[in-house]
C-alpha cells in the first residue's frame, strides 16, 4: 500500500505513503482511490481528509512512469482527481511542507484546502518543458484568479501557502497538529451542501485579450528557445474563454503534444541526470560520512575567493590562507565587494553580509589551517607549486582531513601522492565564478577513499552544486571535452572564419558564449600555458598557431581588455578588433591554406560533434560512470543549451549513425587526425543505439 487509512471519530483520514515526497504512480493512486471509495461506502464516514506523510502533502506525479504503460493505467491522476470532486461527502486537502504539481491538482479538485504555514505550492511542470496536465491550468486560475495562476504556472515556481489566502479555507499556526486541526475542521462542515467544487467557478478579468497578449510577449522575450510557456499561456486563457471540460480536453492535447518536444525530453533527461549524477555504484547511499564542520582554502585569488564563499554561504566557518599579505587583504576585499555587490542588487540583507564575512578568516599561517575538515587547494596551475602546498599541508593537517585540490587538468593520483595520506586525497574543481557556477567536478584518485567521495557528493549538494564524479585524466570530463572543441575553433580560423562568425554560429545555436569570447573571459594565458605543457607530453598534438600568436601579441582577454576582441574601458560587450583578424588571415597565407566560405551548419557540427566524439572516448574509459554526468557536466558547467540536453543528449536526437557520419567525412579532410571516430560511438550506431539507451 502506498497510502494509509485510518477513522477518527466520523471523518476517515487518507494519509499519502511514498517516500520520499508521496509521487502519485500508480501504486499510490490506487490506494487513494480505494480509500476514498471505502469512506464512500462507510455509512459513519460523514467526511474525508487527504494528507501526506513525512516531508511532503505530495510532489506530484511519479514522472519515472511518463511514457510508460503506468501513467495511462487506471486509475490515472484524473481519475483520482475527478473521485475526490464527485465524492458525495466533503473532502478535505491537509497540506504541508510541499505541495506541487498532481499534488497541487489533487488538492484542487478537493472540496476544500486547508494549511500550514510555509508549504511549498506550485505548478513546476513547465520547468520539465510541460505543462499542469491534470486540470491545473483550469483549476487554479478559477480558485486564484488569472493572473496570479498564470504566473505561478508560466515561472513553476513556489509560493509559501499563507501568501495564498484565496486558495486555502484554513492556514494554522506554525506547530499546529495538521491532522488534528483538518478532523475538526471536517467535523464542522460534513453538513455543508452543496459540495463547493473549483470547476464550477468563473474566471473573469476586466481586460482579457490586451492581458494575454502583454503576457504572450513576455514570454517569448524570455523563453523563446522553449514552446511550453507560451503553451501555458494558451492553455490558461482557455480557463477564461472555454467550458471547463472543454478547457480539459484542450489542456490534455497540449500536454501531450509538450511532452512529444525534443526541449522537454531534454529538460527530463536533465533532471534525472542531475539525481543520477550523485549515484556512484560501489559507494552506497549508507556509507560513513566525515564530518565537514570547518574549512580552509589555499590562496585567495579568483578561485580561492569564490570557494571560501560557497563555504560562507552554506553557513561553514572557513579560513583562507595566503602567503603574502597584500594578497591576502586584496582577495578579502574582493570578497567584500561581491557581497556589497548582492546586497545593493536586494539578494542579501546588510545583517546576511555581515554574517558570511564573520564565516571567513584570513590567516598566513599554515598552523591555522591545521584543524579544519577539509581543506581546498586553490592556487597557480602547475605542478611544481601543487607539490609545494601538498607536502605541507600534509605536515600539518590534522588526522582524517580532506585534502582536496582544484585543479582543472593536473593528475590528482600524482598530487596524492605528495602525501602519505593518499586515501584523504580528492580532486574538487570549481568553476569560475566559483560562488555562481553550479558544477563541481569531483575527481576520485585511485587511492581515494570512499567515506571521502561519499562526503564530497554530501559537500556538494551542502553546498548547492552539482557534484558530477571523474576520474584521472588530463582535464578530467569538461576540460577534456572542451579542449577538442576549442581545437576546431582553431582549426576553422586556419582555414576561412574570424573570431565573430564562429561565435556568433554556437550562440545562435544555443550556447551561453562563443569558444573565442569564453577564451577572453577565462583568460587567454591559461589556454596558452596549458598548450606549451602539451607540447611536452603530446609532441604529436597539433593546434592552430593563431592563439599563441594572440598571446604573443599581449591580448590575454578581458583582464588586459584586449584579446579575441576588444573591451573598451568599463566594458564586457566584445568589439571585433582588425589588427587580430588581419592576423589570423596572415597566418592562413602562411601556412598555404586558401581561405574558403564556412557555413555555420559546418562551424556547429564541428564544435558539438568534437565534444561528442571525445565523449565517448571518456565514456569508453570509464573516466565518467554514464553518458548523462557528461551532460551534466556541460550544462552546468559549460554553458551548453539546456533545451538540447547536454552534448551526449544532443548527438542521440540527432541519431548516432548522422553524427558518425559527419565524423567520418570530416577526418577525409584537413585536420583529419582530429577526427577518428571514438570505437562506442562506431559500435552505437552500428546497433542502432544512443549514448543514453538503457
Amino acid at each position: 500500500m502506498s497510502a494509509d487509512y485510518v477513522v477518527h471519530g466520523d471523518v476517515a483520514v487518507i494519509t499519502l505513503n511514498n517516500p520520499p515526497v508521496n509521487g502519485l504512480g500508480l501504486a499510490t493512486r490506487t490506494a487513494a482511490v480505494d480509500g476514498l471509495r471505502r469512506a464512500q461506502m462507510d455509512a459513519n464516514v460523514k467526511a474525508i481528509v487527504i494528507t501526506g506523510a513525512g516531508k511532503a502533502f505530495s510532489g506530484g506525479a511519479d514522472i519515472r512512469e511518463f511514457n510508460s504503460p503506468k501513467a495511462l493505467t487506471e486509475p490515472t491522476l484524473h481519475t483520482l482527481i475527478r473521485t475526490a470532486e464527485e465524492a458525495v461527502k466533503p473532502v478535505v486537502a491537509a497540506i504541508h511542507s510541499v505541495c506541487m504539481g498532481g499534488g497541487l491538482e489533487l488538492a484542487l479538485g478537493c472540496h476544500y484546502r486547508v494549511a500550514l504555514p510555509g508549504a511549498q505550492i506550485a505548478l513546476p511542470e513547465v520547468k520539465l518543458g510541460l505543462l499542469p496536465g491534470a486540470g491545473g491550468t483550469q483549476r487554479l486560475p478559477r480558485a486564484l484568479g488569472l493572473e496570479p495562476a498564470l504566473k505561478m504556472i508560466v515561472t513553476g515556481n513556489p509560493v509559501p501557502s499563507e501568501k495564498l489566502p484565496a486558495l486555502f479555507d484554513e492556514v494554522y499556526a506554525a506547530g499546529t497538529d495538521l491532522v488534528a486541526a483538518a478532523v475538526a475542521f471536517a467535523e464542522r462542515i460534513a453538513d455543508v451542501r452543496p459540495l463547493p467544487k473549483v470547476r464550477e467557478r468563473k474566471v473573469d478579468h476586466p481586460d482579457l485579450e490586451a492581458f494575454l497578449r502583454k503576457t504572450r510577449e513576455e514570454v517569448l522575450a524570455t523563453s523563446a528557445r522553449f514552446p511550453a510557456p507560451a503553451e501555458c499561456v494558451d492553455t490558461v486563457a482557455a480557463s477564461a474563454t472555454m467550458p471547463f471540460e472543454d478547457g480539459l480536453k484542450f489542456e490534455r492535447e497540449r500536454f501531450m503534444h509538450l511532452m512529444g518536444t525534443t526541449e522537454s525530453k531534454a529538460l527530463r533527461h536533465a533532471f534525472f541526470a542531475e539525481r543520477e549524477a550523485a549515484k556512484v555504484p560501489d559507494v552506497p547511499a549508507d556509507t560513513p560520512q566525515r564530518r565537514i564542520a570547518q574549512a580552509a582554502v589555499i590562496g585567495a585569488g579568483t578561485m580561492g575567493g569564490g570557494i571560501a564563499m560557497n563555504f560562507a554561504n552554506a553557513g561553514i566557518p572557513v579560513t583562507v590562507l595566503e602567503t603574502k599579505q597584500e594578497a591576502l587583504d586584496a582577495g578579502i576585499a574582493k570578497i567584500r565587494a561581491v557581497y556589497e555587490a548582492s546586497v545593493a542588487k536586494g539578494k542579501l540583507t546588510s545583517e546576511q553580509l555581515a554574517q558570511r564575512i564573520a564565516l571567513i578568516t584570513p590567516t598566513l599561517r599554515y598552523e591555522d589551517v591545521a584543524q579544519a575538515d577539509i581543506v581546498v587547494e586553490a592556487v597557480f596551475e602547475e605542478m611544481a607549486v601543487k607539490e609545494a602546498v601538498f607536502r605541507k599541508l600534509d605536515d600539518v593537517m590534522k588526522p582524517g582531513a580532506i585534502l582536496a585540490t582544484n585543479t582543472s587538468t593536473l593528475d590528482v593520483d600524482r598530487i596524492a601522492a605528495f602525501t602519505r595520506r593518499p586515501q584523504d586525497v580528492i580532486g574538487t574543481h570549481f568553476f569560475s565564478p566559483a560562488h555562481v557556477m553550479k558544477l563541481l567536478e569531483i575527481v576520485r584518485g585511485k587511492a581515494t577513499g570512499k567515506d571521502v567521495l561519499a562526503t564530497t557528493l554530501a559537500l556538494a549538494k551542502k553546498l548547492k552544486k552539482t557534484g558530477v564524479v571523474s576520474g584521472v585524466c588530463d582535464g578530467f570530463i569538461g576540460n577534456r571535452m572542451i579542449e577538442q572543441y576549442v581545437r576546431q575553433a582553431g582549426f576553422l580560423l586556419d582555414e576561412g572564419c574570424l573570431p565573430e562568425q564562429v561565435d556568433r554560429a554556437i550562440e545562435a545555436f544555443g550556447f551561453a558564449m562563443g569558444p573565442f569570447r569564453m577564451g577572453d573571459l577565462a583568460g587567454n594565458d591559461i589556454g596558452w600555458a596549458i598548450r606549451k605543457r602539451r607540447q611536452v607530453e603530446q609532441p604529436g598534438m597539433r593546434y592552430s598557431k593563431t592563439a599563441d600568436l594572440l598571446c604573443e601579441m599581449g591580448r590575454f582577454g578581458q583582464k588586459t581588455g584586449a584579446g579575441w576582441y576588444d573591451y573598451p574601458a568599463g566594458q564586457r560587450t566584445p568589439q571585433p578588433n582588425a589588427q587580430v583578424n588581419d592576423m589570423i588571415v596572415a597566418h592562413s597565407q602562411a601556412l598555404g591554406i586558401a581561405r574558403r566560405d564556412i557555413g555555420d551548419d559546418e562551424i556547429v557540427e564541428r564544435l558539438v560533434y568534437a565534444l561528442v566524439n571525445e565523449g565517448a572516448r571518456i565514456l569508453e574509459e570509464g573516466i565518467a560512470l554514464r553518458a548523462s554526468d557528461i551532460d551534466m557536466v556541460y550544462l552546468t558547467g559549460y554553458g551548453f543549451p539546456l533545451f538540447r540536453g547536454g552534448p551526449m543528449f544532443y548527438a542521440d536526437t540527432v541519431g548516432l549513425p548522422n553524427v558518425l557520419a559527419a565524423i567520418e567525412r570530416f577526418a577525409a579532410g584537413r585536420n583529419g587526425e582530429a577526427w577518428q571516430p571514438a570505437p562506442l560511438l562506431a559500435r552505437l550506431a552500428a546497433a542502432g543505439k544512443g549514448f543514453n539507451s538503457k
